[in-house]
């Protein structure tokens, strides 16, 4: 390798072009991929860390080499079993939740974190719209406690005002942002949660993502027509249209268990191996009078349990097999 070989990170895809960051200047140039790094069923995307050199000629950048990832964004390609990866090197999972409208839901960040396990991430949740949180409708100790279990970290923050001070949670906006600092982070949540207000009120008001309007839960339409990593000053912001549906029709039954660590953990203690952990299987660790779901810990194992039982029950409807069938 040449000493004119500089370290980059690919921020921008245009199929065989890509925008790249140089490490050491913070310069944005564009590179063309060496046809050896495209080869069939391989690509480059967002946050590959790659290897530039110049073409003496002409002073044009090529990409010389990929490093290896840390992980990847990706969904399963139901036909083949291959992944289809849209981004890579992503340091956290943000699942934006609501306090107030819409209401709270519990079972999408399950869902979230499924993805997050999945895919090697570090996932964070952000309680937005706190100045609007509601005791009654449901309790954030409860669902912090849910989220210490699994070594997840979380934030209290309202978007739409940068002085609103935390009062039921330690980490507040500042915490949050400070926890950002030097990462790289994508942003999920239910449609109305206030992912572009809390980015925006992140970047202090000056990077606003032009999105449309988001219909459906996880899914929208982006004005953009390729991946991008937006540098948001602290931090960068993974930005794809690729990776805003959320369903988890993608992910074999059989590989579900392993996305719910904790459960897989617990269940390990079954007597039967293909316990489907329901109240009448006699033996099953769930149902073991260590987490009687009507003590405080066996309540939320359970909770945890309901969210996989549903999303197991979701997944199983087409048998996969037959899947494979349907997308052939």
């Amino acid at each position: 390798m040449s000493d004119n070989v500089l370290k980059a990170k690919i921020i921008r895809s245009h199929q065989r072009d890509f925008d790249c960051l140089i490490d050491e200047t913070k310069e944005v140039v564009k590179a063309t991929a060496l046809g050896n790094l495209l080869k069939k069923g391989e690509t480059l995307v967002v946050g590959d860390n790659v290897y530039l050199d110049t073409i003496a000629e002409t002073g044009e950048f090529i990409i010389k080499e990929a490093m290896p990832r840390h992980n990847e964004i990706f969904r399963i390609l139901v036909r083949t079993s291959k992944r289809k990866v849209t981004a890579a090197n992503c340091d956290y999972l943000v699942i934006l939740s609501s306090a107030a409208r819409p209401r709270f839901k519990r079972g999408i960040i399950d869902r979230f974190l499924v993805r997050a396990f999945q895919w090697g991430v570090e996932p964070i949740v952000v309680f937005n719209k706190m100045d609007q949180y509601d005791p009654d409708e449901f309790d954030i100790q409860y669902e912090v406690l849910r989220l210490k279990e699994l070594g997840v970290k979380y934030f209290e923050i309202c978007a739409l005002d940068k002085y609103y001070e935390t009062q039921y949670l330690k980490g507040g906006m500042s915490e949050f942002r400070e926890a950002l600092k030097g990462k790289t982070a994508l942003f999920v949540g239910q449609s109305g949660v206030g992912k572009s207000q809390t980015i925006s009120c992140l970047s202090e008001g000056e990077v606003e993502l032009k999105t449309k309007q988001v219909g459906k839960v996880g899914k929208g339409s982006h004005t953009t027509t390729w991946s991008e990593i937006v540098d948001l000053g602290d931090f960068y912001l993974i930005d794809s249209p690729g990776i805003r549906s959320f369903s988890l029709d993608d992910i074999d039954p059989d590989d579900l268990l392993e996305l719910f660590p904790d459960l897989e953990e617990i269940a390990r203690h079954c007597q039967f191996s293909n316990c489907n952990h329901e109240p009448e299987n006699r033996g099953c660790a769930f149902y073991s009078e260590e987490y009687d779901p009507e003590t405080e810990e066996g309540l939320m194992v359970h909770s945890r349990l309901e969210s996989y039982q549903l999303i197991h029950s979701e997944i199983s409807s087409t048998p996969f097999w037959q899947k494979k069938k349907k997308y052939r």
